[in-house]
């Protein structure tokens, strides 16, 4: 290198770390969106348009002398408006991207997931839906609460939920040995118990419930598998199900097919999976919803009945009429 640009390398590095020094981050925040493919040059035009940057020349003459003109990672970020120069460029570079705060509640079924998060930005709905059918993902997308950057690969969103299910039920599974259920089995009976039960201490009884129907050789007849039915598609649980909802066409339709359905209808969470590892010792085969958010339980159909006809006049009661004649 001859002295002249040595020197000028050297007066461009001192003005450089000065306007870096004595440049200082702004109270407002902007999101930027880095698309793929772009220049440094294109970059910091785009960073100096949401008033991120002062000069697309400062931010092109820093990342050539730090090496990372040609490392800067695209993806979604959150930057102050201003940032220093040198903090954009080590953001970018470690593509330290804005965390959108999904929650995934137990009992969602795969296409609310995908709709939720289309709706924050993170994957592409029909995307992520194309993904977790071409590969039976329907159940072990374990629900909780995760942050993702925005505009991910469907895949790499859909495995991680798929990691965190292995992490938080497949040692549930092996820590609780049973010989009715392999794990397919268990999260599909586990779906049904978590759409149904309100509540965590009833989950046990419900499964046993469902496990006892199975023993006998009856039909599940679970409601939540006939709103699959209708919903997996649109992401809807029918609320209100009718006799004719009951006829509907559908290897999920329990009211007309023996045994579980063909996969789960949801992702069930962790006190689910427990429930039909160990359901209750119980020989209740029914049970009806008595208005309050849990159930009661009946051995036989007389018993049922009985309770059926308690909740219907407890309903009357509570919209203000008068018992039903007999």
């Amino acid at each position: 290198m001859t002295p002249r640009r040595l020197a000028w390398v050297v007066a461009a590095s001192a003005c450089l770390c000065l306007l870096l020094w004595l440049s200082r981050p702004g109270a407002a925040k902007v999101q930027v969106v880095i698309p793929p493919g772009l220049s440094a040059r294109e970059t910091a035009a785009l960073l100096k348009r949401e008033g991120v940057i002062p000069s697309v020349t400062l931010f092109k003459l820093a990342a050539k002398l730090s090496g990372k003109e040609r490392r800067l990672k695209p993806g979604a970020y959150l930057l102050r408006k201003p940032t220093p120069v040198w903090q954009v460029l080590s953001t970018l570079y470690r593509g330290d991207q804005e965390q959108v705060r999904v929650v995934v509640p137990e009992g969602f079924m795969a296409k609310q997931i995908a709709d939720r998060l289309e709706s924050l930005g993170v994957t592409d709905s029909d995307d992520f839906m194309e993904y977790v059918r071409a590969n039976n993902l329907e159940g072990y997308l374990f629900p909780t609460t995760y942050f993702f950057s925005r505009s991910l690969a469907a895949d790499k969103v859909a495995h991680h939920m798929l990691d965190e299910f292995r992490r938080s039920v497949e040692p549930e599974f092996a820590a609780l040995p049973q010989k009715r259920f392999d794990l397919t089995q268990a999260v599909t009976l586990a779906s049904i118990v978590q759409r149904e039960a309100a509540v965590i201490d009833e989950m046990p009884m419900v499964a046993a419930v469902y496990c006892n129907r199975l023993s006998k050789r009856m039909r599940l007849e679970a409601d939540p598998t006939v709103q699959y039915a209708y919903g997996a598609d649109t992401g809807k649980w029918e609320q209100k199900l009718r006799f004719k909802h009951l006829e509907i066409v559908s290897k999920y339709n329990t009211y007309l097919h023996y045994g579980l359905p063909p996969g789960p209808i949801c992702s069930p969470g962790v006190d689910a999976i427990r429930a039909v590892l160990r359901p209750a010792q119980s020989d209740a085969i029914y049970f009806v919803a008595d208005n309050t958010g849990r159930h009661t339980f009946s051995r036989t159909w007389a018993e049922h009945s009985a309770a059926n006809e308690r909740a219907k006049e407890e309903r009357r009661r509570l919209k203000g009429l008068p018992p039903q004649r007999r």
